[in-house]
C-alpha cells in the first residue's frame, strides 16, 4: 500500500475514535497507571457497562448512529505524564464534554458513569482538567495545568492521546510522513537534515546524531546495522519506557529512517526484559508495520528493504554503553571494549553500526516530517530541541515532562513539578541518573542544557531528575548512587571495579560515624582517578555524585566527620530519635508506625521512645504531622553501653 492509502484508511479509523458526539472512556494504562490500579479501574468500567446494558467497543468500529446511544468506546492509552495523579481516566459524554479524572478508583466508577458518561455532568471533586468541549467553571483546561502549560511536547506528542496498539491512530497523527520524505531524499541529504536540526544524542553523551549517521554511512562494509538503545537503567528514570508504551511507531519510524540514512538493512531494538508492556507494544507495532508495507521488502515502493528485530536485555546498566550493548546482542557478556575502532567503523558483528536511544529516534521522525528549521526553534544555540525528563523524589507532581532545552531548573522543579513535597525546603536535584551530579539550591536558576549542566559538574544523562528536600543527607545520597554503580560495574577495568568499591567503603564509613579528615582528600583523589582511568562511561561518570556533593555540601561531610552527627537524621548509626513533649498531642500515629514497638504512651498524652529498642528507621518521624519527633546525635553513653554488652 502507498502512504496515501494508509492515511486514508487511518483517517477513517481516527475519525470514529475521536468523534465529539460519542461516549468514550480512555484509561491511562501504561506501567505507571497499572501500578496505581488502572486495570482494576478498567474492569470496574466493564462491569458497570454490563450492568447497565451498554455495549463496549474495545476497539474502534464504526458504530452506526442508531446504536450509538447504547455503545461506549473503552480504550487503553499511554501515559500523559501526570504520574502523580494516576490512575487517570478521560471520560467523554455524548454532548462532547470530555474531562480528565485523577486517582480514579473502582468505587468511583459508578458515579462517573451515572453523572458524566450518561448524564453529561462532570464530577467536579475528582476532575483534573477539561480535555475537549466547552469550558467548565472550576475545572482548568488541560493545556492550562501548571504541569503542562510550559511543556513543548514533541517526543510525547501522542502519549496518552492515541491507542498505542492501533497503527491507524499513529498514522492519522502524522506517523511515517517523515519516513516517506526520507525515502524521497538521498541518504546523505537525510543525515544532513538531521545535522541541520542540531539534534544531539538523548542517551546522555550528546553526540550530534547526523554526524554519527554520516560516519557509519561512509564506512566500508557489505552489511551495516542500526540499533535502538532502549536499555533504560537509571534509578528514577522512565522516559524511554513511557514513549515505547505510548507511541511505539514514533521510535520504529525513527529507526527505519536511521537505517535508510546509514545504508542498513537490519535494525535492532535492545530493550530491557523488565519492560514487558513496552516489548508487547513493540511487537504489535512491528506486525502492523509489516502488514502495511512499512517494514520488510520494498518499503513504500522505494526499493528499500529493512527489518527490525527485538533483543531483550537482562537489565545490566553497563549495557547502556555502546560496545557493551553490542556484545550483549551478539550473545556475549555485556562488557565494553576499548575504542577505537568505534562502532561506526566496526560494531555489531564487526560491521559499521549506528546506535541511538529511544528519544533520539522519536525526535527524528518529527524532524523529517516538519523539517530541520522547525526543530531549531526549540532549545539553545548549542543544545537544540526538546528533552524529556522524569521527575521523581520529594516533589509534588511526579511524572514525565518535555521542555525546550535551556529551560531553567527552577521552572522544572517549582512551576512544572509544583515544588518540594509538604512545603519543605529544596536542597538539591540529581540530574543524569546515578552518573550525574547533585545540583544545590543556589544553582536552581541553571539552564538545563548540555553545556550548563557540565559546568555545574553534572550531566544531562538520559533525563532522570531526582529532587531532594531539606531532610536529605547528601553524604547518604552519594552513598546510595555509589551503591548502584558499584554493583552495576562489569568489573572489566580495575579503576571502575576497585575504585567504586573503595569509594563506597569510605562513604559507608562516613555514614556510620567512622570517618576521618583524611577521607575527604582520599575521596577526591580516588574520584579523579576513576574518572580519568576507567574504560567506559559508567566508571568515568560514577564519581560525579561524590564530587558534586563534596563541592556543594562540604559542611555535611565535615559534620559527619568532626561532630559524628547527621543533622538530617538519615544515617542511623549517628542519630537517635526522641519526642518533644510540647509538640506531641498523643495521636499515637508514631507508635502505630513503629515496626519494633519502641514507642509508648497513653492516647492524648506525650509519647516516649525507648532508645535502646529503637532501630532508628525514621518511620515515626515520617508519620508525625506535628514535627514532634526530633533527631539528635546518638548518645556516647549508649554506644559505650552497647559495646560493653
Amino acid at each position: 500500500m502507498t502512504l496515501a492509502q494508509l492515511q486514508q484508511q487511518a483517517a477513517q479509523t481516527w475519525a470514529q475514535f475521536d468523534r465529539r458526539d460519542r461516549r468514550r472512556v480512555l484509561i491511562g494504562a501504561a506501567t505507571c497507571g497499572r501500578a496505581a490500579g488502572a486495570l482494576r479501574v478498567a474492569d470496574a468500567f466493564r462491569s458497570e457497562f454490563e450492568r447497565r446494558g451498554l455495549s463496549v467497543d474495545s476497539d474502534t468500529p464504526a458504530a452506526s448512529a442508531a446504536s450509538a446511544k447504547d455503545r461506549v468506546l473503552l480504550a487503553e492509552v499511554g501515559c500523559l505524564g501526570l504520574c502523580y495523579a494516576e490512575p487517570l481516566v478521560e471520560i467523554q459524554a455524548a454532548n462532547g464534554a470530555s474531562v480528565l479524572y485523577r486517582r480514579v478508583t473502582p468505587q468511583l466508577v459508578p458515579k462517573l458513569v451515572e453523572a458524566h458518561l450518561l448524564g453529561g455532568k462532570p464530577v467536579e471533586h475528582s476532575a483534573l482538567a477539561v480535555m475537549a468541549g466547552e469550558a467548565i467553571p472550576g475545572i482548568p483546561k488541560f493545556e492550562e495545568l501548571p504541569m503542562i502549560r510550559q511543556q513543548v511536547r514533541v517526543i510525547l506528542r501522542n502519549c496518552g492521546v492515541i491507542d498505542p496498539t492501533q497503527i491507524d491512530h499513529a498514522i492519522a497523527r502524522g506517523a511515517y510522513i517523515g519516513l516517506a520524505h526520507a525515502l524521497q531524499m538521498g541518504r546523505e541529504a537525510v543525515a544532513a537534515e538531521v545535522t541541520d536540526s542540531g539534534l544531539r544524542g538523548r542517551g546522555g553523551a550528546g553526540f550530534p546524531t547526523g554526524a554519527k549517521w554520516s560516519f557509519a554511512a561512509r564506512s566500508a562494509g557489505d552489511e551495516k546495522y542500526v540499533i535502538c538503545n532502549a536499555d533504560e537503567g537509571d534509578p528514577g528514570a522512565f522516559m524511554n519506557r513511557s514513549v515505547l508504551e505510548g507511541d511505539p511507531h514514533a521510535v520504529l519510524e525513527g529507526l527505519t529512517i536511521a537505517g535508510w540514512a546509514v545504508g542498513a538493512r537490519t535494525g535492532y531494538i535492545y530493550v530491557r526484559a523488565e519492560y514487558p508492556l513496552a516489548i508487547e507494544r513493540l511487537q504489535t507495532a512491528l506486525e502492523q508495520m509489516r502488514a502495511g508495507g512499512l517494514s520488510g521488502r520494498n518499503i513504500l515502493g522505494s526499493g528499500f528493504d529493512f527489518e527490525i528485530q527485538i533483543k531483550k536485555g537482562a537489565g545490566a546498566f553497563v549495557c547502556g554503553e555502546e560496545t557493551a550493548l553490542i556484545a550483549a546482542i551478539e550473545g556475549r557478556r555485556g562488557m565494553p571494549r576499548p575504542r577505537p575502532p568505534f562502532p561506526a567503523v566496526s560494531g555489531l558483528f564487526g560491521k559499521p553500526t549506528s546506535i541511538n536511544n529511544v528519544e533520539t529516534l522519536a525526535a527524528v521522525s518529527s524532524i523529517l516530517q516538519n523539517g530541520a528549521a522547525w526543530y531549531t526553534q526549540f532549545g539553545t544555540e548549542k543544545s537544540r530541541g526538546t528533552k524529556t525528563f522524569s521527575l521523581a523524589g520529594k516533589i509534588e507532581r511526579t511524572g514525565l515532562i518535555e521542555v525546550a532545552l535551556g529551560t531553567p531548573l527552577r521552572t522544572i522543579v517549582e512551576d512544572i513539578g509544583g515544588g518540594v513535597l509538604d512545603g519543605k525546603g529544596f536542597k538539591a536535584v540529581q540530574t543524569g541518573g546515578p552518573s550525574g551530579g547533585c545540583i544545590p539550591a543556589h544553582l536552581l536558576d541553571l539552564q538545563v542544557d548540555y553545556e550548563h549542566l557540565a559546568e555545574a559538574g553534572s550531566i544531562m544523562g538520559s533525563g532522570g531528575m531526582v529532587v531532594m528536600d531539606e531532610d536529605s543527607c547528601m553524604v547518604d545520597v552519594a552513598k546510595y548512587f555509589l551503591t548502584f554503580t558499584e554493583s552495576e560495574s562489569c568489573g572489566k577495568c580495575v579503576p571502575c571495579r576497585m575504585g567504586t568499591q573503595h569509594l563506597l567503603r569510605m562513604l559507608t564509613e562516613l555514614t556510620e560515624g567512622a570517618g576521618t579528615p583524611g577521607h575527604l582528600l582520599q575521596l577526591r583523589q580516588l574520584s579523579e582517578v576513576v574518572k580519568k582511568a576507567s574504560l567506559c562511561g559508567l566508571g568515568q561518570t560514577a564519581p560525579n555524585p561524590v564530587l558534586t556533593t563534596l563541592q556543594y555540601f562540604a559542611e555535611e561531610y565535615r559534620e559527619h566527620i568532626e561532630e559524628h552527627r547527621c543533622s538530617a537524621g538519615v544515617c542511623r548509626e549517628m542519630v537517635e530519635f526522641w519526642i518533644d513533649a510540647d509538640k506531641c498531642n498523643g495521636c499515637t500515629v508514631c507508635a502505630r508506625n513503629c515496626p519494633v514497638d519502641s514507642i509508648t504512651g497513653e492516647k492524648k498524652q506525650p509519647h516516649l521512645i525507648d532508645a535502646g529498642q529503637c532501630i532508628r528507621c525514621g518511620a515515626c518521624r515520617s508519620a508525625c504531622k506535628f514535627g514532634a519527633v526530633m533527631v539528635r546525635p546518638r548518645s556516647r553513653v549508649m554506644e559505650t553501653s552497647e559495646a560493653n554488652a
